[in-house]
């Protein structure tokens, strides 16, 4: 049986809106899916029900920027309740950060010869900011695409190129930095609105050792991420 347990919708960085994402789903065969969008659960409803009218089981799901004293990392929370107005407080906040930070880098472009509009950008994401998406409304002006082209010297920039310079360039700041969640916070509501909390792609941004696995394991985490196509084998199995 195929499954897939971390889609993205428009909600959050993909590109196919939950509609869309269902449909496509049910096209690759998929039995039992979820729509995992980065800090908002915007997309959920629609999802479930597009997918029920296609027969397919979806589950409740959310991929979460969280962090545990100076380590971070992404979580997925599954089968929870995601109309609990305290999720929709911790999610809008981090929302109001990413969006206040995105703002920022945009105007520190516009300063530097970019010309962006940045409300109209910033309002077309009513939830979590998309930084692929707001680079491709970027590039879509040729004045920008050639500017960023002349900046970095390369006729056909990757849009990590782009986004290492622009937006995580540590000479550059501000920088955009994810908005993340202090992990207790999403513990000690995961043992009010219930589902299970599983550590994806672990060594992304650094490998976890075995002290922090046993910390993890003591506020509750359900299981990790050994095998991901969304990701390489170093991000999710180089661990100590």
């Amino acid at each position: 049986m195929l499954i897939d347990l971390q889609l993205h919708s428009t909600y959050s960085d993909g590109y196919l809106s939950p509609t869309e994402l269902a449909k496509f789903a049910k096209n690759k065969g998929l039995k039992v899916v979820a729509l995992t969008d980065h800090n908002t659960v915007g997309g959920v409803h629609e999802f479930k029900k597009a997918c029920g009218k296609l027969k397919i089981k979806a589950l409740t799901g959310i991929e979460i920027y969280c962090k545990l004293n100076n380590h971070r990392f992404n979580v997925l929370w599954y089968n929870f309740d995601e109309t609990d107005p305290r999720l929709h407080d911790i999610l809008r906040e981090s929302q109001r950060r990413r969006r206040m930070q995105m703002r920022r880098i945009l105007e520190r472009m516009n300063k530097n010869g970019f010309k962006i509009d940045i409300n109209k950008i910033i309002d077309k994401y009513n939830h979590y900011v998309p930084i692929n998406q707001v680079i491709d409304d970027i590039i879509s002006v040729p004045f920008n695409f050639n500017l960023i082209k002349k900046r970095l010297k390369n006729k056909n920039p990757r849009e990590n190129d782009i986004i290492m310079e622009f937006f995580h360039n540590q000479k550059k700041l501000p920088m955009l930095r994810n908005s993340f969640i202090d992990l207790k916070r999403i513990t000690d509501l995961r043992k009010e609105i219930g589902g299970q909390i599983i550590l994806c792609h672990p060594a992304k941004h650094s490998y976890i050792n075995k002290k922090r696995w046993e910390k993890f394991k003591k506020m509750g985490i359900d299981g990790v991420e050994k095998l991901s196509p969304h990701h390489s084998y170093e991000a999710i199995m180089y661990i100590q």
